[in-house]
Parts: structure tokens; C-alpha cells; sequence
């Protein structure tokens, strides 16, 4: 079983940049894809970014250019930085760590983003 916690979301201004952080119980990233989502009420989680085990990244198209995932091993913690925040950023971010083929998929409780002046 893999516990997922995630922290940093809160209210930011249009523009502004906020880090989210996910830390993993144990040292899952060499087996893991670790992943950010995000939802918004009435609509489907929608994939933000992900990172492989060896490091190869991919980005949902309306974090391209703006947001960065990345991960520090020692730590077991991925992060997503978030630049030039837009107000339909706002939504719930969620971790995720997911191995398809043996069909482990757990996710983190969630933090909520709120881009608003």
C-alpha cells in the first residue's frame, strides 16, 4: 500500500506561482509513475503531468510552458511548480503514483488550488 500526502495548494493571484509538494511513503519512484491531476467539480480529473521512473516527463496541454514536475528521491517527494497561475487553475490537485501493468493506482487525499484576485 502507498500513502500519498500532498500540501502546498492555497490561494494565489492571477500570475502568481505556487509549489505543490507530494510525499510518498517509501521509495516508490523507481518503480512509479508519479503523477499531478486536477478536478474541478462536475468535470473529469484531467492529467496536469507526470514523470516516469527514468526521469522522462509529460505534460497535459494546459500546463505546458507553465508548470514543472519534478521529483527528489532522497526525499521521496515530488513537486509541481507552478508559474503564471490562471484563474481556471483553480481546482483540487491530486498525486498519484500508478504502475499500469500491475494495476497499482493509489492517489493522495488531494489540495486545494484557488487562482483569484
Amino acid at each position: 500500500q502507498v500513502q500519498l500526502v500532498e500540501s502546498g495548494g492555497g490561494l494565489v493571484q492571477p500570475g502568481g506561482s505556487l509549489r505543490l509538494s507530494c510525499a510518498a511513503s517509501g521509495s516508490i519512484f523507481r518503480s512509479y509513475v508519479m503523477g499531478w491531476y486536477r478536478q474541478t467539480l462536475g468535470k473529469q480529473r484531467e492529467m496536469v503531468a507526470t514523470i516516469t521512473p527514468a526521469g522522462s516527463t509529460n505534460y497535459g496541454t494546459s500546463a505546458e510552458g507553465r508548470f514543472t514536475i519534478s521529483r527528489d528521491s532522497a526525499k521521496n517527494t515530488v513537486y509541481l511548480q507552478m508559474d503564471s497561475l490562471k484563474p481556471e487553475d483553480t481546482a483540487v490537485y491530486y498525486c498519484n503514483a500508478k504502475i499500469a501493468a500491475a494495476g497499482y493506482n493509489y492517489w493522495g487525499q488531494g489540495t486545494q488550488v484557488t487562482v483569484s484576485s
